[in-house]
């Protein structure tokens, strides 16, 4: 075991060299002047550069707070610190990458076919720490990535983390920068990956003092759901967010990323913003080293995905289609895939998409996706939940509070031996009913603003028509509300969810030895619905055998044709005899494998 140092050198923010000389470089095209404020009381005036950029050497070792006076009356922190003292509103902190030591600096990651993600929020385990407690356990579950909810530094000790304001330090209350830098150690040590999910489309409502040096850092009469959009046909601006995953990946040594809601990044013209994101992270990774990018894309543009680009979308299809199906909920979006959603998931499982080209009658009619039959399974990435889909709910319930669990138990069976990418959310290998809930840290206006939304949101629910209804739902600033969303582990340990996470652990050792040596090359054959919520879809792998399934989500059986290939699984194990005689009972999943070599 070699012990190996990382670092990143940023072309901007607070760079120490040798005897305690560190650089200080902003992007500040709003200002007229910028100094370097030391919280020793120590100011010292940065030079300007041209093109908006402002830069100074001075003595400042790392641990020196510091922010940039960037107008008589106002200092902010630096947007690109490494750490942060006192929120965001705090200090920011010089600091030295490399004075951490990597004991597994040699990992190389692992392909992406053996990906099965674990979704998780780091506050709710407790902080970086907490989640390197829980490493051990997932990986003899069956887990190879963990993924990370976003870290970058959010006002407040609590939040889903899509509020980061300061993107390249990771938020006090998880811990330090060498604490999530043990994390992703201990993590490879024990052959798991780590994933970090990334925001670039938007900051947090607090904290964001961009606006008041750098305005042209956003698009003028341009907006997303979360306020202005940020202008990347500016090369500073693009500049911030590739830098920033280059560090996470370089730097922390993450596995790979998730990239939130690419679809609110607006291209320049000219340019495809993510393709060149895409390529220069990729030219920064050392040979030899897999290195994943994920994005959340609603337009399903599956142009993105592919050989040098990125490796998988997150298939929201494929879990709005399962939804309907355990559910029966139509309201909001789900009302795209009301009709017909067993033949629907059937073209998710065959093709990636189930919207690609077609109207969204969600959306007015307007046209959604682009073809994506030509892509491995692989190239999509499913679940059955995650933290939007539980978190927007008004209550924050699981499926196991909104589904039967003979269902639930079939559609996990699914999940878990599909050629897609699975998913798990926290708690969701024992069936957890704990809800996943909203949750901030604002205070006065901001908070009330935010308690107000939220109802606001839920007002055209039927379901939250009355006062007393929406009263019921909980308080995104009260701490009782996050206490509420962590997951328990001691929960596992009642016989129901025993039993689900035993389920669980034997259907990922299954992946392991029967589906993951299979995937590379892989293609979908055929699939399409044979009942009202019964799907049969087959895949030729990489190996020339064939892997079937047959699955049906709702309580009336369906007649098949009778199958006398051995299964591979079956839940519920009856089910196997009864698909033998030519019936596919309900709620039940039959996996079959036929010909081609051992793995």
């Amino acid at each position: 075991m070699t012990v190996r140092r990382f670092r990143h050198h940023l072309p901007f923010g607070a760079e120490p060299g040798a005897d305690g000389i560190t650089r200080f470089r902003l992007w500040a095209p709003s200002a007229r002047a910028v100094a370097v404020v030391l919280r020793d009381g120590a100011e010292v005036a940065m030079q300007p550069e041209g093109q908006g950029w402002f830069g100074v050497e001075t003595k400042a070792p790392p641990g020196t707070r510091y922010r940039y006076r960037v107008a008589p009356d106002l200092a902010v922190p630096d947007p690109a610190a490494r750490a942060q003292d006192g929120d965001v509103m705090g200090w920011s902190v010089v600091t030295d990458a490399e004075a951490f030591a990597w004991q597994h600096g040699d990992w190389q990651g692992r392909p992406w076919h053996e990906t099965v993600l674990y979704e998780l929020h780091p506050g709710s385990f407790g902080g970086f720490r907490g989640v390197m407690a829980e490493l051990p356990r997932l990986a003899q579950l069956g887990i190879t990535a963990v993924e990370l909810m976003p870290v970058a530094d959010f006002a407040g000790r609590r939040n889903w983390g899509y509020d980061g304001v300061l993107p390249f330090a990771p938020d006090e209350a998880y811990g330090t920068p060498d604490d999530l830098k043990a994390l992703v150690d201990a993590a490879h040590g024990l052959g798991l990956m780590v994933f970090l999910d990334v925001v670039y489309n938007h900051f947090g409502p607090e904290g964001n003092w961009l606006h008041a040096y750098a305005e042209p850092f956003f698009a003028v009469g341009t907006h997303t759901p979360w306020g202005a959009a940020i202008d990347f046909s500016k090369a500073p601006v693009r500049d911030v967010f590739t830098q920033n995953a280059i560090l996470w990946i370089n730097e922390y040594r993450f596995d790979g990323l998730r990239f939130d809601a690419v679809h609110a990044i607006e291209s320049a013209p000219g340019r495809d913003v993510l393709k060149e994101m895409a390529q220069r992270i990729r030219a920064e990774v050392e040979p030899g080293r897999h290195v994943h990018l994920v994005l959340e894309h609603d337009e399903n543009a599956a142009s993105h995905l592919g050989a040098g680009s990125y490796d998988a979308q997150w298939n929201d299809d494929g879990h709005h289609c399962l939804h309907v199906l355990l559910t029966g909920e139509e309201d909001g979006y789900y009302a795209d895939y009301a009709e017909a959603p067993a033949a629907l998931l059937a073209r998710c499982l065959s093709q990636g998409f189930a919207y690609q080209g077609e109207a969204s009658p969600h959306r007015g009619g307007v046209p959604r996706g682009e073809p994506s039959g030509h892509l491995p399974p692989t190239a999509f990435v499913l679940f059955l939940q995650n933290h939007d889909q539980i978190g927007n709910r008004a209550l924050g319930e699981r499926l196991t509070a909104l589904a039967e669990p003979a269902a639930l138990d079939a559609a996990r069976a699914l999940l878990l031996l599909c050629p897609q990418v699975p998913m798990l959310f926290m708690g969701e290998e024992w069936a957890s009913r704990r809800p996943f809930l909203y949750f901030t840290d604002y205070t006065g206006d901001l908070a009330k603003a935010v308690r107000e939304g939220r109802l606001r949101e839920f007002s055209r629910f039927a379901a939250f028509a009355g006062d007393a209804a929406r009263a019921a739902i909980p308080d995104p600033n009260a701490p009782a509300t996050f206490e509420a969303s962590r997951a328990d582990p001691l929960e596992a340990t009642q016989a129901a969810h025993a039993a689900a996470l035993e389920a669980t652990r034997a259907l990922l050792a299954l992946r392991r030895t029967a589906i993951m040596p299979r995937l590379q090359g892989a293609a979908a054959l055929a699939a399409e619905a044979i009942g009202a919520a019964a799907v049969r879809s087959a895949w030729r792998m990489g190996d020339g055998s064939t892997l079937r399934l047959l699955c049906n989500l709702g309580a009336e059986p369906v007649a098949i044709q009778p199958h006398d290939t051995a299964p591979l699984h079956a839940t519920p194990p009856d089910a196997a005899a009864a698909v033998a005689s030519g019936t596919l009972p309900g709620h039940a999943t039959v996996w079959c494998l036929d010909g081609g070599a051992a793995p």
